[in-house]
């Protein structure tokens, strides 16, 4: 598990065994992410996602608390994941880092409750897994318009981005801001510390 610039989130780069007959890797390893983020993430819900070349899926979060931990891989196929620091007063916030998932590396990244997170697919189809430490609820699942200039976020150039209605319908970082949608830094280090108490 190694930290990215973000506060909470984290790469995860597994030992991948080869053969004649092909590969084995552990993908996810509970004390991996203990020892790294203090605490490993409540298993609550499964997500696949299959995409085809393009699609632009983000920048979604959740309000904290609970929020909505994820710990994502790519299972075929290529994406570049985007962790975004939406929390009001972090240091780092309205910061964004990018990390290739594919399914040569075999990487996956931890994305810690109160970050945007979003994804592009590379190749023709992608198939992502995403496991949640909170199930999906409609009323405090929230998103910013990963175009948002003042986001900046740098996606791969080539492709045309196509996004859900309701992904292009979102807020600009400024716009979830004024209206009070984004979580603070100090309810989701309030947060971290709880779930580290409490494992």
């Amino acid at each position: 598990m190694e930290p990215l610039s973000i506060d909470g989130a984290w790469c995860h780069i597994p030992r991948v065994h080869t053969d004649p007959r092909g590969a084995f890797l552990e993908t996810y390893r509970a004390s991996d992410l203990r020892e790294a983020v203090g605490h490993a993430i409540d298993l609550a819900q499964v997500n696949c996602s299959v995409s085809r070349r393009g699609v632009l899926r983000g920048i979604h979060f959740a309000d904290v608390p609970p929020g909505q931990a994820k710990y994502v891989t790519c299972l075929s196929g290529a994406i570049l994941d985007v962790v975004v620091d939406i929390r009001v007063g972090s240091p780092t916030f309205g910061r964004w880092e990018a990390v290739r998932l594919d399914d040569e590396s075999r990487r996956g990244l931890y994305v810690a409750e109160g970050l945007g997170h979003g994804f592009m697919a590379l190749s023709e189809q992608a198939t992502v897994s995403y496991l949640c430490s909170e199930p999906y609820a409609p009323g405090r699942e929230h998103g910013l318009h990963p175009l948002d200039p003042d986001l900046g976020i740098e996606w791969p150039t080539g492709l045309d981005p196509i996004l859900s209605d309701k992904d292009a319908a979102a807020p600009t970082l400024k716009e979830a801001l004024e209206t009070g949608l984004l979580p603070t830094y100090e309810t989701c280090v309030a947060y971290y510390r709880e779930l580290q108490t409490n494992h």
